[in-house]
């Protein structure tokens, strides 16, 4: 009879149990291997139905299936049964020995469970290895030596807006600004000479990142250098700071401005006016404290209500930020109180000058809805180096003036000097 061929070398199992199962199991996988059949008295045996569902010849009977396939050239029998007699059938059959049954079976059938529990063991491992990959937050970024992307999971592809096959193959530069390419380059080939460089284990860095659409975002990044096959590659876990950069700036905004006003607060304030001071004795000009009480807002507070104070609170912010320069300061530094730096005010009389147009400024009334108020404002000035060299007694100064503005008929302004002059009258 003519030989038959296969694609494989041709492997017949006896024995449909789990050792039987898990040796055409194995088999199945191996382009190598062919298994031409496999015999078991249980038509329900495992190997039986195993072999069924993958079109593999399946015998009830040992030497009819032996008999089966002696056509196929150098025909391998793995016997699994306890039944060493089938031994000396196959060399009846085939003419040689070609058996591997008795110790050699049981313990090829040891070595083929292990490695299949190892090969299961494997596939769990990388299962779960997958699963946390396309389902964790962060994007996960692998790079070979060339700077070429080799993964890009899922969270990549959300942060950054490409899809993986968009990806895959492409430069490592679609992600870096043109103005920090050169740097990364070189950041590469320091690593990849001497196995130092700033690209590897990498530790929640905060770079920025390039998004497909070409907007800029912030981001923190991980990276860490492995060698597979001998080849280098590059992980990088990437996370998104959008967010939290927002929330650290809103946090900062809240923590130096006043949330009704969105003018700077006291801290700021008192911040501010220690650098002008610096700065002015650096320089050797002026700068001028003034301090704003506003005149009859608890009339319009009790009159109208909070909301409407509020209101008037922010319209007054409004109108005062108009009336300084740039380079100056004007602070609500509580209440109904506003405090003012002014740079480089070469002489009292700029300062004044400011002050009468802080109080021009409030002289038009307010109209909320038909809610008409009405405010003005009482203002005191200290001058640096004039009345006080430090920051804290001009602010103190400043609004010893003002109250001197309050008990002279209020919506007018007073320097520090006519305090001390009030008060050496008096005295």
């Amino acid at each position: 009879m003519k030989t038959r061929k296969t694609h494989g070398h041709p492997v017949l199992i006896l024995g449909g149990g789990r050792g039987g199962s898990a040796l055409l199991e194995m088999f199945l996988d191996d382009p190598l291997v062919q298994v031409v059949g496999i015999a078991d008295p249980s038509p329900d045996a495992p190997g039986i139905r195993l072999a069924q569902a993958h079109a593999i010849p399946t015998h009830t009977d040992t030497l009819a299936a032996m008999r089966a396939c002696k056509d196929y050239q150098d025909c391998i029998v793995y016997n699994l049964t306890h039944d060493e007699t089938l031994a000396a059938q196959a060399v009846g059959v085939f003419g040689d020995n070609r058996v591997t049954n008795g110790a050699e079976a049981k313990l090829f059938w040891q070595m083929v469970t292990h490695l299949k529990q190892v090969k299961g063991e494997l596939e769990t491992s990388q299962s779960q290895l997958q699963a946390i990959i396309r389902n964790v937050m962060d994007g996960i970024v692998t790079v070979n030596a060339s700077g070429e992307i080799q993964g890009f999971n899922p969270a990549a592809e959300k942060i950054f807006g490409y899809t993986q096959q968009e990806t895959l193959g492409k430069n490592i530069k679609i992600f870096i600004p043109p103005d920090d390419q050169a740097a990364h380059t070189a950041d590469v080939r320091r690593y990849l000479h001497s196995g130092v460089g700033g690209m590897t284990d990498v530790r929640c860095r905060e770079i920025l990142a390039v998004r497909k659409n070409g907007g800029l975002f912030p981001a923190e990044l991980s990276a860490s250098a492995m060698v597979l096959g001998g080849q280098v590659y590059f992980v990088g876990i990437v996370r998104d700071i959008t967010e939290r950069k927002l929330a650290e700036q809103k946090i900062t905004h809240l923590a130096h401005y006043d949330p009704l006003t969105d003018l700077p607060n006291r801290a700021l304030f008192l911040d501010r006016l220690t650098t002008s001071v610096a700065l002015a004795q650096r320089s050797s000009h002026r700068m001028a404290t003034l301090f704003l009480d506003l005149d009859g807002f608890k009339q319009v507070n009790d009159t109208h209500g909070h909301d409407v104070g509020d209101l008037l609170l922010r319209g007054v912010a409004n109108r005062l930020s108009k009336t300084v320069r740039i380079s100056d300061t004007v602070a609500r530094i509580g209440g109904d109180e506003f405090t003012f730096i002014l740079n480089n005010i070469g002489s009292a009389e700029n300062a004044l000058a400011v002050a009468d147009k802080i109080i021009a400024a409030l002289g038009p009334p307010f109209d909320f809805d038909g809610r008409i108020c009405k405010v003005g404002g009482s203002i005191g000035i200290a001058i640096f180096p004039d009345d006080a060299s430090n920051a804290d007694t001009l602010v103190k100064q400043a609004d010893e003036a003002m109250y001197l503005s309050k008990q002279s008929g209020k919506n007018t302004r007073r320097l520090h000097r006519d305090v001390l002059a009030l008060t050496s009258t008096a005295a």
